[in-house]
């Protein structure tokens, strides 16, 4: 009997393993390299963040013996904020002033502004690092703002001094490097707004200078003139003397001013020459056009309307539009 049973379980396994669910098949795999299965994320993978757009490089102009045309493009937000009446038919000219210059080594700093003849636009600086062959700005422009003296003590440190115009002169500011003009920060002598500029400033080592301060003849008090000393190479100021005459510093303002470069205004060219003392004559190694551009509103085009469709023609039986009451409408009850 148990015979019987045993033969008869060995005859049914293998239909039992036939009717058995079989176990899903795992998802593929992936092999990596030194044999190792990884299984595929069921998440997309991050999108790559956006690349930051280049910076604009910087325009290079070079000096090929005719006075150099330096880049300005006048918009509408300039024209009114300087409120300059231009037109398109009478366009507003504007210039390049260089008021300054001087050397550290091969390289040249050239500092001015552009106006447009009855107030200042821009800042402008201007780096030759070849000895005046080619032409670079090697710092932002600052509105309504100029730039005036120079100075470097040695050839990795130096300073620029401007201010704001805006009907007067305020906010007096030092552009400082300590890397031979390759780049610059503002600093403020003050920490609020103030009128005044920097008449005169010298420093006699990388940390320890003063500057004069004129705050114009409306100061108050007739307090006019204001001397400060820096230790911190510029980055800070202390009120040192103030008067109502003017003041004068240990050192003249020719102490920081170059005697082997000078800027030279050409009538004949209408452009600024900068040019090098060579023995007992000046050379030119370099010209700035006076005129730089001009300023007029943008035209814009206004696209004609398209014209009106024409007229479907009408199908079906014509509709006789209805007519309101002949009499205004009333409550009163009509006898």
């Amino acid at each position: 009997m148990y015979r019987s049973v045993l033969a008869a379980l060995a005859m049914a396994a293998p239909l039992l393993a036939q009717s058995r669910p079989k176990p899903a098949s795992p998802p593929p795999t992936e092999q990596e390299a030194g044999g190792v299965f990884r299984v595929p994320s069921q998440f997309p993978p991050d999108p790559e963040p956006p690349k930051a757009p280049e910076e604009p490089k910087p325009v290079v102009l070079t000096y090929e013996g005719k006075p150099l045309l330096v880049p300005f493009a006048c918009t509408d937000d300039d024209i009114q904020t300087f409120g300059m009446t231009c037109s398109a038919e009478d366009p507003c000219p504007v210039y390049a002033d260089l008021t300054s210059i001087q050397s550290a080594g091969q390289r040249i700093f050239v500092a001015g502004n552009f106006h447009n003849g009855a107030s200042t636009m821009y800042s402008l600086l201007l780096l030759s690092p070849d000895g005046g062959k080619t032409w670079q700005e090697p710092v932002e422009r600052y509105r309504s703002a100029g730039l005036d003296q120079i100075q470097f003590f040695d050839m990795e440190t130096g300073w620029i001094s401007g201010q704001s115009f805006q009907a007067l002169p305020r906010d007096p500011f030092l552009l400082l490097t300590t890397d031979g003009g390759a780049t610059w920060r503002k600093k403020f002598i003050f920490n609020e707004a103030r009128l005044g500029l920097i008449e005169q400033f010298l420093f006699d080592s990388r940390t320890s200078g003063s500057l004069l301060i004129d705050r114009g003849a409306g100061a108050e008090g007739g307090s006019r003139w204001e001397r400060y000393e820096s230790m911190t190479g510029g980055d800070s100021w202390m009120i040192r003397e103030v008067s109502s005459t003017p003041l004068k510093l240990r050192a003249s303002r020719e102490a920081g001013v170059s005697t082997a470069w000078r800027l030279f205004a050409d009538s004949r060219s209408k452009a600024q020459l900068v040019q090098r003392k060579s023995g007992e004559s000046w050379q030119t190694v370099a010209a700035f056009a006076v005129q730089v551009g001009l300023c007029k509103p943008s035209e814009s085009e206004l696209a004609e309307p398209p014209p009106p469709p024409d007229p479907q023609p009408q199908t079906g039986p014509a509709v006789t539009p209805r007519r309101g009451p002949a009499t205004k409408p009333t409550l009163r009850k009509r006898p």
